[in-house]
């Protein structure tokens, strides 16, 4: 009689369970586990890339919100500046009309008064 022990000549990888089930079963895992190995594997590289992409449209994003910024105060001092430009045009406006209708005035009384 002699005394086997599990795993004792038995091809690596099958624990002794060469003429039984599980040595299919342990294949079938070990496939399985590899497959889950490589999915993770790609899921990982294109997480650590979702990730870079979104640092880059922060970036982007936080560049694009300063830039708004100052248009916004640049676009603020020039309204700003036109409202100042408006409201003094209309003064000069008016002027320019009281004097050129006094111009008129004096024009067509002294055109009266040489008759």
């Amino acid at each position: 009689l002699a005394v086997v022990f599990i795993g004792d000549g038995a091809p690596a990888g099958n624990y002794g369970y060469t003429n039984s089930g599980y040595s299919v079963y342990e294949e079938e895992n070990d496939r399985l586990t590899e497959s889950l190995r490589t999915k993770v594997s790609a899921i990982k590289s294109l997480s650590i890339e979702i990730g870079t992409e979104v640092k880059n449209q922060n970036k982007m994003l936080s560049e694009m919100d300063n830039d708004f910024d100052s248009t916004t105060g640049l676009l603020g001092a020039t309204m700003g500046r036109l409202r100042t430009l408006s409201r003094g045009s209309q003064t000069k406006l008016l002027c320019y009309m009281m004097l050129f209708a006094l111009f008129v005035f004096l024009v067509t009384y002294w055109i009266i008064k040489l008759r």
